[in-house]
């Protein structure tokens, strides 16, 4: 190997060992998320509240694609990514209530 390219292998290394370390802050984060959303989920049943919340979610969705554009991050995938997330909770919320 050149020194070039054993300086790109090491850097390489490093970015992927970084972005392993992200991965792993995502997923817990997700599953702290999901806890809440569990919990909000159940006092909805007991309160025989709705599911969905449109106006909070349009709200969320807002926020998140302003975090998103001040992060460099695109809007548009930030917007899909939270409408996922929504649509999960939602699922889970809707299941609460049967």
């Amino acid at each position: 190997m050149t020194d070039a390219t054993t300086r790109a292998a090491s850097l390489l290394a490093d970015h992927r060992a970084s972005i392993d370390r992200l991965d792993a802050i995502l997923v817990y984060t997700l599953g702290e998320r999901f806890k809440h959303t569990q919990a909000v989920g159940k006092l909805k049943a007991e309160h025989d509240l709705p599911p969905s919340d449109p106006a909070r979610e349009a709200a969320q969705i807002a926020r998140l694609e302003d975090l998103a554009d001040q992060a460099d991050l695109d809007p548009e995938f930030a917007k899909k990514f939270l409408n996922f997330i929504i649509a999960e909770v939602i699922q889970h919320h809707r299941k609460h209530q049967m």
